[in-house]
């Protein structure tokens, strides 16, 4: 269940933990490769082009036929929350420094931005510290608006997330103050 915070729903600490488990779940079923390329991705020299920095790409379709079957039996409300918690990453990381590292245009940003939400928590908090970690140009459209796609083949219609905010580009006012 979300929380209410000045009237704007809010990602609960239980939303975003079964988020972020499913996503890792999602990973596993994949085996030990697409960890190993996960890993090195994360732990490479900030901005530096690792060979194979890429590799994850082949990865990307897998992971999110994974994490569609794993979100296929869920509630109307499960699937809000899930997409709530994509919304509310995407729109934090919507920020200038971000852009900065991963490029693109509007939707290509918001791309990158799902790059970053795909591949993981660790991934996630490392590029919120420092977006040198994101990999330039990199890419996961899927991921963006993945449960409310589920959420209206089940249900018909899209979620409503009761956010208040835009998971697309350029939304987040305080990440493009300068």
């Amino acid at each position: 269940m979300t929380d209410l915070v000045d009237g704007v729903r809010v990602p609960s600490a239980e939303d975003e933990a079964r988020f972020w488990a499913l996503v890792e779940s999602a990973w596993e079923r994949l085996g030990d490769e697409p960890a190993a390329v996960r890993r090195a991705l994360l732990t490479r020299e900030p901005g530096a082009n690792v060979e194979g920095v890429y590799t994850i790409d082949e990865w990307l379709d897998p992971f999110l036929d994974n994490l569609s079957q794993l979100a296929a039996g869920l509630s109307s409300q499960e699937l809000t929350d899930l997409d709530r918690v994509v919304e509310r990453k995407l729109h934090d990381i919507d920020r200038a420094d971000v852009h900065e590292v991963t490029d693109g245009s509007d939707d290509g940003f918001l791309y990158c931005r799902g790059h970053v939400v795909a591949l993981g928590r660790e991934f996630y908090e490392a590029v919120t510290a420092d977006p040198t970690v994101a990999v330039p140009d990199g890419e996961c459209g899927g991921v963006c608006y993945l449960f409310a796609h589920l959420h209206n083949e089940r249900f018909g219609g899209w979620p409503v997330t009761g956010s208040g905010i835009s998971r697309e580009s350029f939304s987040n006012p305080a990440g493009w103050t300068n």
